[in-house]
């Protein structure tokens, strides 16, 4: 080691104890970290590091260790990035700060300061790098954590849905069987048919919620599905719906288009989309529009669901087929994210869009290709 760097390590040693004092005055310390003593016994031995460098003894290994360890006091004290590299920075400028003004000629201090930073920049890298590390190993566990119990939620949700049947459907089909027998015994009745027709829809609902915990749903065969139709049957099963909420409907659909697919599976999510429509547009005083529509490209059947109802902030299009979301009172927040299970299972898509004009859900499926029986041989 030469005199100059001797003499720079001697003036460090002589200043120590003020150089630290000034660096802790400038530093970001939380009252609330769990490590904030040790972020002065950290500076400490940084500070030491810079010594090792300009004695030529200091190891990369060196720098390596310590900053895995103040990464780690950070992540457990939960604290900013950003915090930890200000704090690091200031350490920086203090010592070159106290070593351009030791009175040594500038030109002899060049060398001096690019190893200090380097040093500096080094300690930096690997703490940055270990920290993120850290925080993506707690979030990947966080996630496989909210992933378990959604599943276990599901588990419970399908348990209790069985009970559930059971308990409404019974006095359910006792209710729809008298009504058969009153319609039968007094046609005459005014608006029996009525709550015949509402009863049925009932049962119906009920089934569809079911079907979110049949296994049996989830692994249906496919076969060609017309869209036109299984829409045509939808809008005559929720017309009541329709006409309740004053909803006026447009359909745009060729007869020619079929998609590959369980018609119950595509039948549980459009149901559900068109009746989630309806319910969004109570909301509204003016038209009240829903528009569905289909168009074909590159292989692909494109359903549209738009509506004219309340703008849906961005914040939860983002999470809107996550499961267990909702904003309805007492919605369950599991019906668009079995939609989703289902397009994803048909090699489809799903996707929410909202402005302050139109709501619309897109579904692309795979068209149904039809074999040419003269091409086999």
């Amino acid at each position: 080691m030469n005199a100059i760097r001797k003499e720079i390590v001697q003036f460090l040693d002589e200043n120590v104890s003020t150089f630290i004092q000034s660096w802790r005055q400038r530093v970001l310390i939380s009252d609330n970290d769990i490590h904030k003593e040790e972020v002065i016994n950290n500076g400490k031995k940084m500070f030491q590091l810079v010594k090792l460098r300009l004695e030529n003894a200091l190891s990369e290994g060196d720098v390596r260790k310590l900053a895995y360890k103040v990464a780690s006091e950070r992540v457990e004290a939960n604290i900013n990035i950003g915090d930890l590299v200000f704090n690091v920075n200031e350490g920086r400028k203090e010592i070159n700060n106290w070593i351009i003004s030791s009175g040594f000629p500038y030109d002899q201090l060049i060398q001096i300061l690019e190893e200090i930073n380097t040093t500096f920049d080094q300690f930096s890298y690997y703490t940055v790098r270990k920290y993120t590390e850290i925080k993506e190993e707690q979030l990947e566990e966080k996630t496989l954590f909210i992933d378990q119990t959604h599943k276990e939620r599901l588990t419970i949700l399908g348990q209790m849905s069985s009970s559930f049947v059971h308990e409404f459907r019974n006095p359910l089909t006792t209710v729809i069987g008298f009504t058969k027998l009153i319609n039968n015994e007094y046609p005459t009745i005014k608006y029996i048919d009525i709550i015949e027709h509402e009863l049925h829809q009932l049962n119906s609902r009920v089934t569809q919620f079911l079907h979110v915990s049949k296994k049996e749903l989830i692994n249906g065969d496919k076969f060609e599905v017309s869209l036109k139709k299984l829409f045509d049957d939808l809008l005559n099963f929720i017309y009541p719906s329709i006409v309740d909420g004053d909803v006026k409907v447009t359909k745009n659909i060729h007869s020619d288009i079929s998609v590959f697919a369980n018609k119950e599976e595509l039948r549980q999510v459009f149901l559900n989309i068109l009746l989630n429509s309806i319910d969004a547009l109570q909301y509204v005083r003016h038209t009240k529009i829903m528009n569905i529509d289909c168009n074909t490209s590159d292989g692909k059947a494109e359903i549209t669901i738009s509506n004219n109802g309340p703008v849906i902030p961005k914040e939860i299009i983002a999470v809107i087929f996550e499961p267990f979301f909702t904003t309805k009172e007492l919605g369950t927040g599991i019906g668009l994210y079995i939609c989703k299970k289902i397009i994803n299972k048909h090699e489809g898509e799903i996707s929410c869009v909202s402005d302050e004009k139109l709501t619309t859900f897109s579904i692309k499926l795979p068209l149904f290709v039809k074999k040419d029986r003269s091409a086999i041989s």
